[in-house]
């Protein structure tokens, strides 16, 4: 009987052995399984997202049009398109962001400290009306057209920088049609000719209308 029951006790502790072990051994292959496809992805991520197949460039290529297109470029004198080639910046991610207004160099900056984040070619005022220097912001007053019947000229995406009304950022200017007046405009960039306002390319002044929150400094010089 005891020779019976030392059979039966040693048969069992092999048994609990042999499934304690056959786990262990699973839960090992599981462990190294996970491993594997770790390493799998993490190659994977490693990978260029964007390959000659994708975009028609070789790596080396997407690396230099990517920092080319970071610097961004003025396109040619066009009061019809907007200055520079590169986005608009958001200003959500430059609450500090100003505008700087270039006499000398008919420019309007969109600034960020000492950064320029974004270059407008400009007309400001004639030597017979010019434009107000110093400091100032952007007031509440805007709209999307306006005329002046005693200068005979109009235009459209206008905002207030001083005298609530009086001093604007706007478009190159139009009659009382909203038509523009293309020997005006072509002078953008180039010469100072405007009644004091700062006139500048349609896509440039609507995103000023759109996007520049009143209260934004203003600095003229």
């Amino acid at each position: 009987m005891k020779r019976f029951e030392l059979i039966v006790g040693t048969a069992i502790v092999i048994a609990f052995s042999t499934l304690i072990l056959s786990i262990y051994t699973h839960h090992q292959q599981v462990i190294q399984q996970e491993k594997v496809e770790l390493q799998k992805s993490a190659k994977k991520k490693s990978l260029p997202k964007s390959t000659s197949k994708d975009s028609g460039l070789a790596g080396d290529e997407i690396q230099a049009a990517t920092t080319k297109s970071k610097k961004g470029e003025m396109n040619p004198v066009n009061w019809k398109k907007s200055s520079e080639k590169k986005a608009y910046p958001d200003l959500d991610k430059y609450p500090k962001a100003f505008l700087k207004v270039s006499i000398a160099k008919q420019r309007v900056y969109v600034m960020n400290g000492e950064k320029v984040l974004y270059t407008m070619y400009a007309s400001t005022g004639s030597h017979e009306s010019p434009t107000p220097t110093g400091t100032y912001k952007i007031q509440a007053e805007r709209g999307d057209f306006f005329y002046n019947p005693t200068s005979k000229e109009g235009a459209k995406y206008w905002v207030s920088f001083k005298d609530h009304g009086i001093y604007l950022f706007h478009t190159v200017p139009t009659d009382k049609n909203g038509k523009f007046l293309e020997d005006e405009a072509e002078q953008l960039g180039k010469e100072a000719q405007s009644h004091g306002c700062v006139r500048l390319a349609v896509p440039d002044a609507k995103w000023i209308y759109e996007k520049v929150p009143e209260g934004m400094k203003v600095e003229i010089h």
